[in-house]
This record gives structure tokens, C-alpha cells and sequence, in this order.
């Protein structure tokens, strides 16, 4: 490890910890990469701080390597839902171009990836289409299909077709107090590896386990990435955002770093969250693309304005029953048809405002299919319910 090209803090102790543990996450990494196991390595990267040094200090070690020993293979897997932050899913996109070509320009057994849902789970088929409420505390159905599945497809094929795989992940203790409970309940340290709670044969490595957000920052800021000049980008983004990456999320246990108080970036549609803090820094931040930032953030708070009147909403669920919580109030159902029509035309009134796409072809063809069969369902229903009042009315004739 080059300790000369970390500056000297005015703090020498701060200085000693981050040296020591830079050092230590190196070894754990070499180590674990030599160690007899074959199975190829996934690094999960979302673009942002933590997932930037895993995957620096994961490129430093396999460099240092000599060729013959770099004999597995590192998958850089990022995952994009459709509906990211432009800023943020931009800068993902490049950088994930810039470690491909200067990887492969250097031999590395580095590959990038990016996950997307499948075109029947993204954000608009399943709100606009099906009339999903957009997400909430209790309802978090995004997490699920937009994030978890399609990565965990991936690390799936890779243990089929490899026998198994050790995915990477930039989490750490000082995140926050439920992220501490998580790992100490898991048993997650900076050297050991752990099953991967829902695929077989996946192991978990987090080498990052005991930095702090001050050790995160202090390597970034001093150390430059190997693909690229600096990190400067990310820091910028950072600053005017004022927030911090909605982390590349892998499993259920992973879900409550979406959409918690802390700012972070994440989907621009993001409704978890009760005020999107990253979108409105960069509003405020004066950033060049604040016009279009400033529509989209009035189209999420549109969205939350929609989902909080239940006269928007069904009054049966989309299986056509009914549904009582405890105290005989009814569970509302999805969006009418009627509400879901005005939520495609505003959208389409954005992509014309902003000169973006947020809605493919494929995906307009798939929920005006949903639609049709929504609207054979509800003239279904309305059918048997008046033969059934017919039927009772005839029935109570003299």
C-alpha cells in the first residue's frame, strides 16, 4: 500500500487509523482472493462512495498481482431501475464504461454489468399498469422487483454455470445503528466470509466492515481511482446533492438503507422517503440541469398526492376481493383505470417538457395490455353483480 499518497491529517491518530485500515482490507482481500477457491467474484457497485473503494481497492490488489495469479474472474455489477436520478444513473453508466475499457486495456479479468427489472416488473408497468400505489414504508413492492431480483438473476446463472460465487459489498457497521444490528446478528466482519441469506452456494465478503464515513472520504479524496484522473465527479455529486447512494440492494436484509431519513441517492420516483433531500440539493445547488430536476420532483410529490386520496383507488383489490384490516376498515385497492390514464398523460406531458424518455415502447404496449384485460375484469364484475341483485330481486317477488 503507497502510505506516502495519503495527505497527513491534522489529526496524526485519524491518520494511523485509516492507514491501518486500508492495509488490513488490502490483506483480507489478497488473501481471500488467492485462498483456494475458484468461484469468480461479484463487486456490488452503485456508483457511489462505499462501492467506489470496494471496487479501488479490489482493482489495486488484483494489479498487484502477477498475471498468472489473477485467475478469477471480478464481475462489476450495477444495477439501474429504470428510473434513477439522471444525474446519478449518468455518472454510473460512465464510470462503468470507463473501468471496462481501461481494464481491458490493462488484461484484467475485470466485467461489467448492469441489471435492469424485467420489462413486467419496472416502476410504470406496475403503477401505471397494474395500479401499484407508488411505494411506501409498508408497501416497499420496488425493492424487490426493481433492485433485488434482477441482480440476484444474475449471481444465480454465475453460480449455475461456476458452481458458486463470492459477491463484494461495500456495507459497513457506521452506516447506521440498524445496519450495525444487521451485520453484528449476521456475524459480518472485514476478513470472514458469510452464506448469502437466500442463494445457495453465494458467499458475502464485506472488506469495508470497519471504515467510517470520515475513512471513506479521506482515501477517496487522496487516492485516484485506477480507471480514471480523480474522483472528482462523485465527489461534486455529493457535495451539491448533499446525499449519499442508494446502495445496490441484494437482499431483503439490505432493503432499509432504501428510503431512510438520511438523504440518498436513489429513483427519482423514490415515495419512501418523505422529502427527496438529494433531488432538492441539487436543485438548490444551482446545478445546470435544475429545470428538469425541478420537474421531475414535482412529478414524485404529484405522485404522493395521488396515493394519499383513497378516491383514487379501487375499492377492491386487483383479484377482484375485498380486503377488511382488524377494525372492519376496507383496504383500499390499486389506482382506477381513470387515475392511471392521468398519471400516463402528466408523464407524457415530462418527456415532452423535458425532452427525456421515461417510458419505453415496451412498456406503453404492456400496459395498454394490462389495461384492456383490468377493463374486462371490472365490466366482468359489474356484470355478476347485478345478475346476483337481479337474481335477489326476483327471488323477493310475491
Amino acid at each position: 500500500m503507497e502510505q506516502a499518497r495519503l495527505v497527513v491529517l491534522s489529526d496524526p491518530h485519524a491518520a494511523a487509523r485509516v492507514i491501518e485500515r486500508l492495509k488490513a482490507a488490502h490483506d483480507a482481500i489478497r488473501t481471500e482472493y488467492l485462498s483456494g477457491r475458484p468461484y469468480p467474484w461479484v463487486v456490488a457497485y452503485s456508483g457511489g462512495k462505499d462501492s467506489t473503494l470496494l471496487l479501488q481497492l479490489t482493482w489495486e490488489v488484483l494489479a498487484s498481482l502477477p498475471e498468472e495469479k489473477r485467475h478469477r474472474r471480478i464481475y462489476v455489477v450495477g444495477n439501474d431501475t429504470l428510473v434513477e436520478s439522471p444525474l446519478v444513473i449518468g455518472h454510473l453508466k460512465k464510470t462503468l464504461r470507463e473501468i471496462g475499457a481501461v481494464a481491458a486495456e490493462n488484461a484484467l479479468p475485470i466485467t461489467t454489468q448492469l441489471t435492469k427489472p424485467h420489462i413486467d416488473q419496472t416502476f410504470w408497468v406496475n403503477v401505471i399498469g397494474r395500479g401499484y400505489i407508488p411505494p411506501t414504508r409498508n408497501f416497499r413492492w420496488c425493492t424487490d422487483r426493481m433492485k433485488i431480483h434482477p441482480t440476484n438473476q444474475l449471481l444465480e446463472r454465475l453460480v449455475r454455470s461456476e458452481g458458486g460465487a463470492v459477491l463484494l459489498v461495500g456495507t459497513r457497521r457506521s452506516e447506521s445503528d440498524n445496519r450495525r444490528r444487521a451485520m453484528q446478528k449476521r456475524g459480518v466482519t472485514a476478513t470472514e466470509m458469510n452464506a448469502h441469506s437466500s442463494l445457495d452456494r453465494c458467499w458475502m465478503f464485506a472488506p469495508l466492515a470497519d471504515f467510517d464515513d470520515e475513512d471513506v472520504w479521506l482515501v477517496l479524496m487522496q487516492r485516484s481511482p485506477p480507471w480514471a484522473n480523480s474522483h472528482r465527479d462523485l465527489i461534486t455529486l455529493y457535495k451539491n446533492a448533499g446525499g449519499g447512494e442508494c446502495p445496490l440492494v441484494l437482499t431483503k436484509e439490505d432493503a432499509p438503507s432504501c428510503g431512510t431519513t438520511s438523504p440518498r441517492f436513489g429513483c427519482w420516483t423514490c415515495t419512501v422517503v418523505k422529502k427527496d433531500r438529494s433531488l432538492r440539493g441539487l436543485i438548490t445547488s444551482g446545478h445546470e440541469d435544475a429545470g428538469v430536476l425541478s420537474r421531475l420532483f414535482e412529478f414524485r410529490e404529484w405522485l404522493v398526492e395521488l396515493r394519499e386520496d383513497n378516491n383514487n383507488r379501487q375499492r377492491v383489490r386487483r383479484d377482484g376481493n375485498v380486503r377488511l384490516r382488524r377494525d372492519g376498515s376496507r383496504v383500499m385497492g390499486p389506482f382506477t383505470l381513470e387515475v392511471r390514464r392521468r398519471i400516463l398523460r402528466r408523464l407524457d406531458r415530462l418527456e415532452r417538457e423535458t425532452g427525456q424518455q421515461f417510458l419505453s415502447v415496451a412498456e406503453r404496449e404492456l400496459i395498454d395490455d394490462i389495461w384492456r384485460r383490468d377493463q374486462v375484469s371490472r365490466e366482468c364484475r359489474v356484470a355478476f353483480w347485478a345478475a346476483v341483485d337481479g337474481n335477489a330481486d326476483a327471488s323477493a317477488t310475491p
